[in-house]
């Protein structure tokens, strides 16, 4: 069931065509790279550019203890993907998401796919009490998203990363089950 009720089917601009929520396979890396790539994509992210497909490839083989990497595609196509991290010890009943989308995809109702797969699995599946994110001060769309599925911001990150040149800030945060 979504968790998004303000909008609970697919974006009237999403295309038609075979739309699916998966685990990450070893064997996308080199579309995975091909993804994170997309200067659109890689501005979002804390990603650095030009990531070969061996490094792609051992991240998808070798994930985090706990983590959760889904990938959305459309007609086998890689338009989105997202992770979700689970911390340990006292921090266990937490996790932080990180999310993308193909930039000729944004929009279009597949990150909400994703996100909704991701709380999904944290409150039905993995009895996370706390999801948590940051998000670039400037990526409107994304904080829309993430308001929508009841994160609210918790504060502000100065010169949280540095990208094309400059520092910017980013936007924590969090959501409570």
């Amino acid at each position: 069931m979504p968790r998004d009720p303000e909008n609970p089917q697919p974006s009237k601009a999403a295309p038609a065509g075979d739309i699916r929520v998966r685990a990450l396979l070893s064997s996308d890396a080199e579309a995975l790279a091909e993804l994170t790539n997309l200067p659109g994509y890689r501005a979002g992210t804390l990603r650095l550019p030009y990531p070969s497909v061996n490094e792609v490839r051992k991240h998808a083989e070798n994930p985090s203890p706990g983590a959760l990497n889904l990938v959305v595609t459309l007609d086998d196509k890689i338009v989105a993907t997202g992770g979700l991290n689970r911390f340990s010890g006292r921090r266990q009943h937490v996790a932080s998401i990180g999310m993308g989308v193909h930039d000729d995809f944004v929009g279009r109702g597949f990150g909400r796919r994703l996100l909704t797969a991701m709380v999904e699995a944290a409150d039905d599946w993995l009895d996370i009490k706390r999801l948590e994110l940051t998000v670039y001060t400037d990526n409107e769309p994304a904080i829309t998203l993430y308001r929508k599925f009841g994160f609210e911001q918790e504060g502000l990150l100065k010169s949280f990363g540095y990208r094309a040149g400059e520092y910017v800030d980013a936007y924590a945060m969090g959501r409570l089950r």
